[in-house]
């Protein structure tokens, strides 16, 4: 806004004083914005001025000193002003007597820095003045006058800020406010938003799409567009070649950006990602931004531009970007846990999570949300093996009686995704051959005598025929590897695959991902709960669709006396072995009548029998490092843990000079149980123990002396 001219002062007002022209006097200088910079001269000229007013106060011309750091920086914060902060700096030190800007507003707009300049000035008793006049801080009157300039100069920029974004409400409520499009959008001269123009742009974005339903992870998408060299369109939004189509590599924040964009559904949608004020760096207003939340949007219009997807779809999209991540079910994950994300515990009914021991061999299923959070003992636990096998059994009975449509299903996805990629290398190689004749057409416009532009012209036609070449060979080794249609054969292998859906889910070729994403397609979640500290598990499976199913199961135990048909085992064992049955008849019979041992075993053998028999008729276990009763020996024999004792060896040394023939033994038997017995005089443990001598160990306390 024009400022009026300062009319010259006839006298200097009563209250500068000789203490005050002793210092300097700073005028400051500020315009909002780049623009007002450049086309606000004359506000400029009428700032700059006030250094001609403080000479006519009385201050020396070389005591008044000109601060115009800050021009093009908004007066709402002291941040990003360098000019302000040295103002305020002066001010501190004693170095100035008084402070002039055209009005407040140049000097802050913001009453938390303006009350502190105001603070500082009286305290160094600075005087602030401006078209109006001279003030003191320290006046209680000026004071006042002050502050009800500073309040009225930030409600002013509050004022007009409300009415801006007023305005650019309205226009979003009508669906006008013009904001850039995403790919596979342009907007017209008239506003209007229409889809791209080119045709390999519109199929682009449309095959993101496609690979997303069929995938469910930006991972996958991303790896399927990269590993058939398939690039996303974007118009260049500025520079020499703006709104020129260019082809650009996908990534990941590309592809979620335009699944949870809501324009791609045909909708116009403002106020999609609301700003935390928190947040937000003062001077940035993009700062400060959150997630896309469609739920809080403040103005959604459906049905307002052209769309590549239905708005259901769109939805079902960000559901299951909802689902893949980590604090959820997740997305579908490398190991061999079958159910990871799915499985509840029904214990607690939080989410059980997988863990893998033997360097990932041995799979298990563990609830430890109240051990990390609560320092509980685990919920549960137990291994994946049966629970995974009954799982994939009733998801391929569940799937058998549609295995026709499968295989239809099957040989119509591969098709089209065949077709999909191959309509993407005809339209670039059509593209390439546009640019070469292009090339050609304007070489052969230029004159010939005109060798300088006629070079130039002539490597640019060679370089298009050549990126032409390049893409036609890559394009034939692609169909060379991948033809387009499905061979007879392809097709027929489909089909008989099809109707064997067992034999494909166990195939080698068939990854445990794809086993995952199938289970995911048919199941909601698994809930499993151990019976007690047993072998028995309960399961109840929770379908797509709403129904369950009721199931159990029986997991490895460590121990027999976990089992809940403990009892009646060691019962019936005792029973046949009165009868005078063997350990290894005792073990058929016992299969035969469907009896199962505790750990990871499918059947009882001899030896198994016979051990837990011994250890029912002796009671409980011997205790963890007890002694077992060894019959009397010779004076030079040794038990194996006797000699390594002697020697301060580890039993394992033992048995190695056992196997090397540099001691001899002979093995006994006590209660059933064979025992082996070393033979080794005193000679021979001088000489055992002179080649293989013992380390010392070195005491704590020596050490800490020396």
């Amino acid at each position: 806004m024009m400022q009026a001219a300062l009319p010259p002062p006839s006298c200097a007002p009563d209250k500068i004083h000789s203490r005050h022209r002793a210092r300097s006097a700073m005028v400051y200088v500020r315009q909002s914005t780049m623009q007002q910079v450049e086309h606000h001269r004359e506000s400029a000229r009428l700032q700059y001025a006030l250094a001609e007013r403080a000479v006519q106060f009385g201050w020396p011309r070389e005591a008044v000193v000109v601060i115009d750091d800050d021009q093009g920086c908004s007066g709402t914060s002291v941040e990003g002003r360098p000019g302000f902060q040295r103002l305020v700096a002066e001010v501190g030190l004693g170095h100035v007597g008084l402070v002039l800007g055209v009005e407040m507003s140049r000097l802050a707009r913001s009453c938390r820095d303006w009350h502190q300049l105001l603070e500082i000035c009286a305290m160094f008793d600075t005087l602030i003045g401006d078209a109006d006049g001279v003030y003191d801080a320290g006046n209680f009157n000026d004071r006042l006058l002050l502050g009800l300039k500073g309040t009225m100069s930030e409600a002013e920029l509050h004022i007009l800020k409300a009415r801006m974004l007023e305005g650019r409400m309205a226009k979003a409520r009508r669906g006008e406010l013009g904001r850039p499009v995403p790919m596979g959008y342009v907007r017209r001269p008239s506003g209007e938003i229409a889809l791209d123009p080119d045709e390999q742009a519109q199929a682009t974005v449309r095959l993101v799409f496609d690979l997303y339903e069929r995938h469910r992870t930006i991972g996958k998408v991303l790896r399927h567009l990269a590993t058939h060299g398939v690039r996303l369109p974007v118009r260049a939004p500025g520079g020499p070649a703006k709104g020129e189509l260019e082809w650009h590599r996908a990534s990941r924040p590309s592809l979620y950006g335009m699944l949870v964009n809501p324009i791609y559904a045909g909708a116009y949608v403002y106020g999609l990602r609301p700003t935390d004020r928190r947040r937000q760096r003062p001077g940035h207003p993009s700062t400060g931004r959150k997630a896309p939340d469609l739920d809080h949007a403040r103005v959604v219009l459906r049905d307002h531009v052209p769309a590549y997807i239905g708005w259901q779809r769109y939805l079902e999209n960000r559901a299951q970007l909802r689902l893949n991540a980590a604090k959820r079910r997740g997305p579908v994950r490398a190991g061999a846990a079958l159910l990871s994300g799915l499985l509840v515990c029904g214990r607690c009914g939080l989410r059980m999570n997988s863990a893998y021991n033997h360097n990932g061999r041995g799979p298990r299923y563990i609830c430890g949300n109240m051990k990390s959070t609560y320092d509980a003992p685990f919920c549960q636990t137990l291994s994946a093996p049966p629970l995974d096998a009954l799982i994939s059994g009733l998801v391929l009975e569940a799937v058998q009686p549609a295995a026709l449509e499968v295989s239809l299903a099957v040989a119509a996805d591969v098709e089209a995704e065949r077709a999909a990629v191959e309509q993407h290398w005809r339209q670039r190689l059509e593209r390439a051959g546009y640019q070469a004749e292009r090339a050609r057409r304007q070489y052969d416009a230029v004159e010939p005598e005109n060798r300088l532009v006629a070079r130039t012209l002539e490597r640019a036609w060679e370089e298009a025929l050549a990126e032409h070449a390049r893409l036609k060979a890559e394009h034939e080794a692609v169909t060379r590897e991948r033809p387009l249609v499905p061979s007879a054969e392809e097709l027929a292998a489909i089909r008989t695959l099809a109707h064997d859906l067992p034999a494909v889910w166990r195939a080698e070729t068939t990854t445990q991902e794809e086993r995952q994403t199938i289970v995911r397609l048919l199941v909601e979640r698994v809930l499993v709960e151990v019976v007690g500290d047993t072998e028995q598990v309960r399961v109840e499976c929770h379908w797509h669709g709403g129904s369950r199913t009721q199931h159990r199961i029986v997991r490895p135990v460590s121990s027999a006396k976990r089992l809940s048909t403990y009892a009646a085992l060691i019962g019936r064992a005792s029973e046949l072995q009165r009868a005078g049955h063997g350990g290894g008849e005792i073990a058929a019979i016992l299969n035969r009548e469907g009896w199962r041992p505790a750990k990871r075993c499918d059947a009882f053998t001899g030896s198994m029998v016979r051990h837990l028999l011994r250890r029912a008729q002796s009671g409980a276990p011997l205790a963890s490092g007890a002694r077992r009763p060894v019959p009397a020996h010779e004076p030079d024999e040794w038990t194996i843990a006797e000699l390594a004792n002697r020697l301060g060896k580890p039993c394992s040394t033992i048995y190695g000079w056992i196997r090397q023939g540099r001691v001899q033994s002979r093995s006994i038997s006590v209660a059933s149980r064979p025992i082996r017995l070393v033979c080794a005089d005193a000679a021979t443990i001088a000489a055992l123990q002179s080649a293989h001598p013992t380390p010392p160990v070195c005491s704590p306390s020596l050490d800490l002396e020396r």
